[in-house]
């Protein structure tokens, strides 16, 4: 059989072990476990009976998957893409044995811990094998881009005419919206959404809610203003963002510092309508995207878009100390998802401006160590996302919404991120991109409706 007919099953059985992760973490699963607890049948007495013998049905068909994948990829698979599968094939029983003692013994201890983590190690030893199995097929383009000795523009002189003080005002309210880079508020402050709802249940304040998602808002918009400031002579160098306000000069300088610490004032002063560390929480956010990311990471290191996910992260820890005036387990669990997930979000939109990065001076991860490397490391990624979330289930009783989703729109994240591999263009680049957003919106959006369900 041909590679990709290989790398298309390996992709399904990483998919198939996924949701059995997935379901083996959520509760519901738990519960229908203890309504069988025969072995490896039970008699169909219950509801919950029904949904383990069809989770025990599935274990089986994916195991089946599995080692018809390993059985038919074994002649050509590289050396490491082999013992990766030899080791899933190894755990695969353990992990039957492990689910065969939940249900004799119930859901208490040690077994159930166990039990999902043998599941995550098989899931991972999986991604690994299909990452290097596609690097196999695909890694023939690591060249670096050129990145030339910065030479920054002079400013350019303004050359925007308007034909009315009302055209004149139009352009300046769209400038100074600009700076607020409205398009990472609706999932910066979705993120923060699902941590207040994750925290409180259905009985989520409104005043909260109001207080937290305006301060958040106003958070972003101050960051985003003083990126665009610091950033703006590197901004005129790059095709993507040399038409930014402060780049074209259409918004001084003096008054876009003035309107960024007016924004973070305010967010300031929402937030702590709240409690206090949720506005402390609101600053460190501000001061990390402004200076740390921009600053140091962005223009020093490799690993710029690694760290920098931190950034996008805090919303999650802001929004559970918004509720409980403290950071717990499942707060910093989503922002462990949104740390890991920022990569593998980013690296396509990287792949895709690469020369123009390269342009800017940023040592992105494909300009310096190619575009193999970038999308190998996009799928690490979105398997480290995947098991985040997966992890998520475990300890925040999230129920079937969560699960479908995460399941669903993670094999469509991972379906982009195979193509990637194959088709290596800016607009699988572009496609893989929406697919992270479309990932993430969608599962943030299951966090608050199956927090919020009665």
């Amino acid at each position: 059989m041909e590679r990709p007919k290989f790398t298309t099953l390996l992709a399904g059985a990483v998919v198939g072990v996924y949701l059995l992760v997935v379901a083996g973490a959520t509760a519901a699963l738990a519960d229908a476990a203890a309504a069988c607890s025969g072995w490896p049948l039970c008699a169909p007495d219950s509801p919950g009976a029904f949904v383990a013998l069809g989770h025990r049905a599935v274990a089986a068909l994916v195991g089946l998957l599995v080692a018809a994948t390993a059985l038919i990829g074994w002649g050509d698979a590289a050396g490491r893409v082999r013992l990766a599968l030899l080791a899933a094939l190894a755990l695969y029983p353990v992990q039957v044995a492990m689910g065969a003692i939940v249900a004799r013994v119930g859901g208490s201890g040690l077994a159930p811990g166990v039990h999902l983590a043998v599941a995550m190690a098989i899931f991972g030893t999986l991604a690994l094998a299909l990452a290097w199995q596609l690097e196999a097929e695909t890694g023939t383009d690591d060249e670096r881009a050129e990145q030339p000795a910065p030479e920054l523009p002079d400013p350019p002189e303004s050359t925007v005419t308007f034909d009315s003080q009302l055209g004149r005002l139009r352009a300046t309210v769209g400038a100074y919206l600009r700076l607020t880079k409205p398009r990472l508020m609706w999932l910066l402050a979705l993120v923060a959404a699902a941590a207040m709802a994750l925290a409180a249940g259905p009985e989520l304040a409104v005043e909260t809610v109001v207080y937290t998602l305006g301060g958040g808002v106003l958070a972003i918009g101050a960051s985003g203003t003083f990126n665009h400031v610091l950033e703006r002579d590197i901004d005129r160098r790059m095709k993507r963002t040399s038409d930014r306000p402060l780049a074209t000069e259409l918004v001084p300088v003096r008054n876009a510092v003035a309107f960024g610490l007016t924004l973070a004032a305010l967010s300031v002063a929402a937030f702590l309508q709240v409690n206090p560390l949720a506005a402390a929480l609101g600053v460190v956010a501000i001061g990390f995207y402004s200076v740390v990311y921009t600053l140091i990471l962005k223009p020093n290191t490799v690993q710029n878009t690694v760290i920098g996910g931190a950034a996008g992260a805090l919303p999650a820890l802001i929004g559970w100390a918004a509720v409980t005036g403290r950071v717990g387990l499942p707060g910093a669990v989503l922002a462990g998802v949104i740390f890991l997930w920022t990569p593998a979000h980013f690296y396509n939109l990287a792949l895709a401006y690469r020369e123009d990065y390269a342009r800017g001076g940023f040592p992105m991860l494909p300009v310096v160590r190619g575009e193999t490397v970038t999308r190998k490391h996009i799928l690490w990624y979105l398997a480290a996302t995947l098991a985040a979330a997966g992890t998520l289930a475990a300890v925040s009783g999230l129920g079937v919404v969560y699960a479908a989703t995460t399941v669903l729109f993670g094999a469509v994240f991972l379906a982009a991120v195979v193509r990637l591999h194959r088709e290596r263009t800016e607009t699988a680049a572009f496609r893989a991109f929406h697919a992270s957003n479309a990932y993430l919106g969608a599962l943030l959006l299951a966090v608050v409706i199956d927090s919020l369900a009665v």
